[in-house]
């Protein structure tokens, strides 16, 4: 049965990632004058994207089995009970309303029991098809009932709403379905909740009927639209460039252009993992296999296996800000901003290269204090190979320019993934079995199940969010609480944001956040004197910025728990080293939401709103104090800066570094200089044998 149900699912997901590609060139083909739906009418791609992840995301689950304890998912168990409740008290008739228990049973409860969880994955799989072909058949009808819906409308609807999160339970564990249940029952018992936050209520058959009929809500909304316009070209560009093999000669050329020092580990996984963030996007991913590359070279030098560990988790994270390949977020903040992609890559790149800065800092400081030896490699890796092989990087560039000159992204990736394919295929010594074509393909829509369930999740939130009124409510709380204060109110959004981290992928906290948090942070930012345009945009980079960061925050950080596998280490200790590492990370968000000159390091706000030499002094010189901040805070930390530092230096460059963060000119000014004169000081004083040898 296995066997049988890994073809099919081979199958499946070939035929899906070619269904995308095709839609890039549908609209060009004679096929388009015949008006075929799934081609076609945005809402059934969207459901057709979401029927293929459900159906695949139960079969895969077939063989990669994972047991769900009962008292974990007894909460999800618990409101998705109510909801079956409330859909058994509608007048419909009695079979429909078995039908619906049945679904609930075979989504829900089956994963606790492990003796019948494998066929009724199987039924579910199977199940996904009904709702889809339902829609397909009835869509020019149901889009005109979405407030009155008809009784077989509610159960395909019902069974729409468990299958998706039965599959998210599946691939991901409870918490993600829970959280959507929680929005979708404050909506429905809403009206008993007193004070600030009660809502009207809704009845169930309302919510079902915008959750699967209506166009731009509930399953197959906006931000479901991202998974289908996006992230399956990119996850598909990603396993094209693995399995041809150029994950390989990408990891030469890092270990080419690092030298052979003791920081050599550090600096090769450093650019290993943004290389392959161009490509890919995924965090976790990038860590894995920039831990499996550079596993033995830590070993080697002898680094401490944590701060190795600790090193390569936070440099696997780099991949959701490296442009121009980034996480799903950023596709996200395309459609709620209704900005191009070109502006968020130029406003990542800031905040990418401090990020990065820390990284590299840290691993050099942490190498000189313990006197590591330096790497011993037998390579014939040069810079003839470099060039050998320097046309990997062509499909990136064409990226960057088609995106810059407005082409769609999914027809810029989509020719990207067919010049690697070409160039895979034309250089003898790269040249894969064919067999590899039909492997990326598969991989392709594969690897997106866990990021396409967590989208559609989110714009599950999302609808009930705008249908309830939360995020206006929310803000008045969140002004009470923070007293109209900057600081106050972007430190609880960053707490906010990093606990919500612990428990869902950064697409949900990206989500949750911009529509809970963002107005009372962007109105802040105005009143605090940042015109409007870049208040919005620098709002919604803080949000995605923290988002990210909660993949490398203990105790839930997934880039850790990769790290951790490859590396033998402890997944909870290895997210807490995993913090220490670079932790100016953590304050380079808040810079550029505190001030209209912290907007400085995204470039955009700044360039939109000053002209000629205002705008590049404001740049350089937030760019240049935070500098100063990522240096100075790392040398706290590490505790080392030309020789050992006191206990009463380390605070005193810690905390003058923090400080250089915060976006004051005058401020900045004063505490770079007590920073320097400790630094000045550290110089004076470093040991001879350390001002003779220098690590290269």
């Amino acid at each position: 049965m296995d066997v049988l149900i890994r073809r099919m699912v081979h199958v499946l997901a070939i035929a899906g990632t070619l269904y995308h590609l095709y839609l890039v060139v549908h609209p060009y083909t004679p096929l388009s004058s015949l008006h075929v739906s799934v081609l076609d009418l945005t809402q059934v791609q969207r459901a057709t994207h979401v029927c293929l992840i459900a159906l695949l995301g139960y079969w895969v689950c077939i063989y990669r089995l994972k047991a769900r304890s009962l008292w974990g998912a007894l909460p999800l168990l618990v409101m998705t009970g109510l909801l079956t409740y409330e859909f058994m008290r509608l007048d419909l008739p009695f079979f429909i309303k078995i039908l619906g228990f049945a679904v609930w049973a075979l989504t829900m409860v089956s994963v606790t029991i492990p003796q019948v969880s494998r066929p009724a994955n199987l039924i579910c799989g199977l199940l996904s098809l009904l709702p889809f072909l339902y829609l397909v058949a009835t869509y020019e009808k149901l889009i005109y009932r979405a407030i009155m819906p008809e009784p077989w409308d509610l159960c395909m609807a019902f069974a729409e709403v468990l299958l998706v999160l039965g599959v998210i339970f599946r691939l991901s564990g409870p918490i993600m379905p829970t959280l959507v249940m929680i929005f979708i029952l404050y909506n429905t018992y809403g009206h008993n909740i007193p004070g600030t936050f009660a809502n009207p209520g809704f009845s169930v058959d309302m919510l079902l009927g915008k959750m699967y009929c209506e166009t731009e809500a509930g399953i197959f909304g906006s931000i479901t639209g991202v998974s289908l316009k996006y992230l399956i070209y990119f996850t598909t560009l990603g396993a094209v460039v693995t399995h041809m093999g150029f994950g390989k000669i990408l990891a030469n050329i890092a270990l080419l252009l690092v030298g052979r020092s003791p920081a050599s580990p550090g600096r090769a996984s450093s650019v290993m993992a943004v290389l392959m963030g161009m490509f890919s996007g995924s965090g976790a991913a990038d860590t894995q296999f920039v831990a499996t590359l550079t596993r033995p070279l830590y070993d080697q030098v002898r680094y401490n296996r944590l701060v190795a560990a600790g090193v390569v988790a936070t440099v696997g994270s780099i991949a959701y800000i490296t442009p121009p390949v980034m996480g799903s977020i950023s596709f996200i903040m395309v459609e709620l901003l209704s900005i191009p992609y070109s502006k968020i890559i130029i406003m990542a790149t800031g905040p990418m290269a401090l990020y990065l800065l820390g990284i590299m800092l840290y691993n050099e400081l942490y190498v000189r204090r313990e006197g590591l030896p330096h790497l011993e490699v037998a390579s014939s890796t040069n810079w003839a190979y470099f060039w050998r092989y320097a046309y990997i990087f062509v499909p990136i560039l064409f990226i960057i320019a088609l995106i810059y000159r407005g082409f769609a992204i999914s027809l810029t990736v989509s020719v990207a993934i067919g010049l690697f394919l070409l160039f895979a295929y034309a250089d003898k010594t790269v040249r894969p079995p064919v067999a590899k074509i039909w492997e990326a393909l598969e991989e392709g829509t594969v690897s997106l199940l866990h990021i396409a369930s967590a989208v559609i999740a989110a714009n599950m939130i999302m609808s009930m969010m705008v249908l309830s009124g939360l995020a206006s409510k929310f803000s008045i709380v969140m002004l009470k609480i923070s007293g109209s204060s900057m600081l106050l109110a972007t430190l609880f959004t960053g707490v906010f944001s990093l606990i919500l981290g612990m428990g869902v992928p950064p697409i949900a906290t990206y989500v949750l956040t911009s529509a809970l948090t963002a107005p009372t942070i962007q109105k802040l930012a105005v009143m605090s004197g940042t015109p409007e345009g870049p208040a919005l945009l620098a709002t919604h980079m803080f949000l995605f910025y923290f988002a990210v960061l909660a993949e490398v925050t203990p105790p839930v950080a997934l880039s850790a728990y990769a790290a951790g596998a490859v590396m033998g280490t402890d997944p909870i200790k290895t997210g807490v080293f995993a913090a220490r590492v670079a932790l100016p990370k953590y304050f380079i968000g808040l810079t550029f939401i505190l001030s209209f000159s912290g907007t400085a390091l995204l470039i955009l706000p700044i360039t939109e709103t000053l002209s000629g030499w205002a705008a590049i002094q404001a740049i350089a010189l937030r760019f240049l104090a935070s500098i100063g901040a990522v240096v100075f805070l790392n040398v706290g930390v590490v505790g080392y800066l030309f020789r050992r530092l006191s206990s009463v230096e380390r605070w005193i460059t810690g905390v003058c570094g923090l400080l250089l963060f915060y976006p004051h000119l005058g401020f900045n000014a004063v505490t770079g200089a007590f920073a320097l004169i400790v630094g000045a000081k550290a110089w004076l004083s470093r040991p001879k044998e350390a001002a003779a040898h220098v690590p290269a």
